[in-house]
């Protein structure tokens, strides 16, 4: 039921972004608007996925979740009432933006933290991978059924539709499960690793201190945060060139494949590891999948053949939730129990927030070199940033089990 609904609730949230952005563009006609909208979207990960998950350490994350998706609803609601009345005005979009990045802050951590009170250790990567499935397939089906939708309904009505299919999570949620268990110690987490938090107020350098030894913690984070940081998922935003150069700039199918590509490797990922009941979860496995990652994307840089290119991106799709899945399990399993919600917050941080900065590489670089040098050297980068991290994983572990560097 929970990952039902928070695919539900995922595919309400992509159809608010395809009708919101649609008609902003068309009333404003405003790239820094636009631009605002993404950055609205991930800003709030980067300042405060930590204060999230410091409250939902403190309180019952059902109740934090039920409070982002109330904001979810007031947002949809308002773009409802705004398109209906033809009220719509500049400061209106740049309010429902902010609030609407508040309310998946307040979803995220919160999100990660239940899994805890619904599964046990041995189901966690299983249930993980479950809920980042359930959210994918929401973002591959969302804007298509927001398309279909707008054509159906209009604007106004399409909204207001998609506020009501958060209903059955937020409603849910009431009565799911709660275990005070579940903060008990990790029989993963070492004596150092358990201390309880001290006086961080969640604040990111606090529980980044706190953190500090917990050798897995680290690298997932710094891992993710690379990840996030190089390439993240501004190659989707340069998807029109790409198609352009393989011959496919039109806004046909073939476009449309390559937009979805990614998303259906990753639901494809999703559904092969569960059918296969894959639930190993460790650093070096999600190094090497980060590395592959890497071959994939810049592959997909150098390509100029459709087939090939589509292919690389449904694998790169698939490696990219398995790392996500396995990292965020990782983390999850070895975190100190009774500040594990701002551990995910600070994982959240690493790994969502970082996207705010991930045109600037592909993106930015771009109008420098091309689209297609800037992914290819970033994904390089990323490579040797990899390997890097994994050099110092290595070495730190062999320090602690007393075996001599090689």
């Amino acid at each position: 039921m929970y990952m039902l609904g928070s695919g539900l609730a995922m595919t309400a949230d992509s159809i608010e972004h395809v009708i919101s952005y649609w008609m902003v563009f068309q009333k404003f006609q405003s790239p820094a608007l636009a631009g605002y909208a993404v950055i609205s979207h991930w800003l709030p990960f980067l300042l405060f996925s930590v204060t999230a998950g410091a409250l939902a350490d403190r309180l019952d994350p059902r109740r934090i979740i039920q409070a982002g998706m109330l904001l979810f609803i007031g947002c949809s609601l308002g773009w409802g009432v705004l398109f209906m009345t033809g009220a719509l005005e500049l400061w209106h979009a740049v309010v429902l933006f902010s609030l609407h990045g508040f309310a998946g802050v307040l979803w995220g951590p919160a999100s990660q933290l239940l899994i805890h009170h619904i599964v046990g250790p041995e189901q966690l990567h299983s249930a993980v991978r479950l809920l980042s499935m359930s959210r994918v397939a929401g973002l591959l089906g969302g804007p298509a059924v927001g398309g279909a939708m707008l054509l159906a309904f209009g604007p106004s009505t399409s909204v207001i539709i998609g506020a009501l299919m958060y209903l059955p999570l937020t409603l849910w949620l009431v009565r799911a499960p709660f275990r005070r268990k579940a903060h008990q110690e990790s029989p993963q987490a070492t004596p150092q690793e358990t201390r309880p938090g001290g006086r961080g107020g969640g604040g990111i350098l606090a529980t980044a201190r706190e953190i500090a030894g917990n050798r897995v913690v680290v690298s997932m984070t710094l891992l993710a945060g690379a990840t996030s940081f190089v390439i993240g998922n501004a190659f989707q935003a340069q998807m029109p060139e790409f198609a352009a150069d393989l011959g496919h700039g039109d806004a046909d199918v073939y476009y449309s494949m390559l937009l979805a590509a990614n998303a259906a490797g990753a639901l494809a990922a999703g559904m092969i590891l569960e059918s296969r009941g894959v639930r190993h979860a460790e650093p070096r496995i999600a190094f090497m999948l980060v590395i592959l990652w890497c071959l994939c994307m810049g592959g997909f840089a150098v390509s100029s053949v459709y087939l090939l290119s589509l292919a690389l991106l449904v694998a790169a799709g698939f490696l990219n939730l398995a790392f996500g899945a396995m990292s965020q399990t990782l983390v999850q399993m070895h975190a100190p129990p009774a500040i594990r919600g701002r551990v995910i917050g600070l994982y959240g941080t690493s790994f969502n927030g970082m996207r705010a900065f991930s045109g600037v590489t592909v993106g930015m670089g771009g109008s420098l070199v091309g689209v297609h040098w800037s992914l290819a050297i970033s994904a390089v980068v990323l490579a040797i940033i990899t390997a890097g991290l994994y050099v110092l994983d290595q070495h730190v572990l062999d320090q602690r089990s007393g075996a001599p560097p090689p």
